[in-house]
């Protein structure tokens, strides 16, 4: 079976990074950007909080067993020294590191991609597509709300090799968001609920 993992050298290259810690030869296989729900293992996205608490979700994230880190911040010497086992990786903008990187991460998958968006339904229509492509495929599916300009690269970047099959769910409250949105999930199949104004957001003029 084909490692579609990302390996740290491929990570620092696609998104333009600097490896700020001493060198771990290792390959990525899981991310998360909520230490809440971080799991042992997981590479952790450190996104910009309204709190600034980034050093601080940090910190925890390595308590509870991150591999390491992607962050637009500077990190102490001190913070270094104490995880020194650890992969952290400083880049200009979080956001756009992830995307380019989930965009690489499809690029590995030669496999059916549902996409499924619009104003409402989006969520119970992703899990009846999932539940009756599990009939035949093993599929990954948008956990939770994970659907918007961060969502949807986090759950890409969270396939595994057995990856046969996935369902996509895209929210919009930007314009322009599902454009950017497909791009990264380059979808075969698209299923549209419905077009209202429910969470129109920043288009409402």
């Amino acid at each position: 079976m084909e490692n579609k993992n990302i390996t740290v050298d491929k990570l620092v290259e696609i998104c333009e990074s600097t490896l700020i810690s001493e060198y771990v030869p290792s390959t990525i296989k899981t991310f998360c950007c909520d230490t809440r729900i971080l799991k042992k293992g997981d590479m952790f996205i450190s996104i910009k909080t309204e709190k600034n608490k980034e050093i601080e979700y940090i910190k925890e994230a390595f308590e509870k067993g991150a591999i390491g880190c992607i962050t637009e911040h500077d990190i102490s010497k001190e913070i270094l020294e104490k995880n020194r086992e650890k992969i952290i990786i400083k880049v200009k903008d979080t956001i756009k590191a992830i995307q380019n990187l989930a965009k690489y991460k499809r690029s590995l998958f030669d496999i059916p991609v549902v996409a499924i968006t619009g104003s409402v339904g989006k969520t119970s229509t992703k899990d009846m597509v999932s539940n009756v492509l599990k009939q035949k495929y093993k599929v990954a599916k948008t956990q939770g709300n994970y659907n918007n300009h961060i969502g949807v690269p986090i759950t890409i970047l969270n396939w595994n090799e057995d990856t046969e099959a996935a369902v996509v769910e895209m929210g919009m409250n930007h314009f322009g968001e599902i454009s950017l949105l497909t791009n990264i999930a380059k979808p075969t199949i698209a299923v549209i609920t419905n077009i209202g104004t429910a969470h129109i957001g920043i288009l409402r003029l």
